[in-house]
């Protein structure tokens, strides 16, 4: 994993099938505040991204990773999603909107 100019923009990688699913899945209302969470992403720096205390980025450790990646996190999508997503160089590689807030940390 190259790291990325501390000034670029973050990059979104949306094309896993399943957070498409997740994502087109969600209600109107949802669907829309995700969108503009994304939209709002594409407009931060990783560093911001990392401080923005409205997206809460935080690493999830109770996942195993596959391998390749170093480490799964979780963002803040609406008031009641989280996404899942890992890094990539100047890419953010989305994986899941979780149904629910425990869903998002392998928890039942």
């Amino acid at each position: 994993m190259a790291l990325s100019d501390p000034n670029a923009k973050v990059q979104l990688d949306l094309n896993n099938p399943t957070f498409q699913e997740n994502l087109f899945g969600l209600q109107k209302p949802e669907r829309h505040a995700a969108l503009e969470t994304l939209a709002k992403i594409r407009q931060r720096t990783w560093a911001q991204v990392y401080r923005d205390n409205g997206l809460k980025w935080e690493k999830i450790i109770s996942v195993r990773t596959p391998a390749g990646i170093d480490a799964i996190y979780s963002l803040r999508m609406t008031q009641s999603r989280r996404a899942t997503a890992f890094r990539d160089g100047p890419y953010m590689r989305l994986l899941t909107v979780a149904a629910d807030h425990d869903s998002t940390y392998g928890k039942k």
